[in-house]
């Protein structure tokens, strides 16, 4: 297994994500965390990447591991409505996507599932986006 792949596919979706021009619009920022600052909570609508799982899927010849990654989709809003809008937007980007990796290959891509829940202000929606990657390291 080579989970070294997987600091390769978050570069990979940051990348695909920040580069979606309608997206980059409709939200505050795109992070690994929430947005730091003075101290004030964020306003509107932005991205974090999440969670992650990888399970090991070599064979005798081939390194690699498939990883189911988050997506996070926080709101300030009180509706569903701007957090829906960017998590379609996020999974259109993301789902089936081909992109390059600083290391090993993206096999496959897709979009598993989603969870909207409500929170305690000032993140009163937040909407989790779960996508699962099929890794290749190449031959061992």
């Amino acid at each position: 297994m080579s989970y070294a792949m997987s600091a390769a596919l978050q570069e990979a979706v940051f990348t695909n994500l920040s580069g979606n021009g309608a997206l980059v619009a409709l939200v505050a920022g795109i992070d690994d965390a929430p947005p730091a600052g003075d101290g004030t909570p964020p306003t509107g609508t932005y991205i974090t990447l999440g969670d992650e799982v990888a399970k090991d899927r070599s064979s005798a010849s081939h390194s690699g591991c498939t990883l189911d990654f988050e997506v996070n989709v926080h709101s300030g809003f009180s509706g569903y409505s701007a957090a829906k809008e960017v998590a379609g937007m996020v999974v259109d980007s993301l789902d089936w996507a081909d992109l390059t990796l600083s290391r090993g290959a993206l096999v496959n891509l897709k979009f598993l599932k989603s969870r909207a829940r409500r929170g305690a202000a000032p993140e009163t929606r937040r909407i989790a986006l779960v996508f699962r990657a099929i890794l290749d390291d190449g031959t061992i």
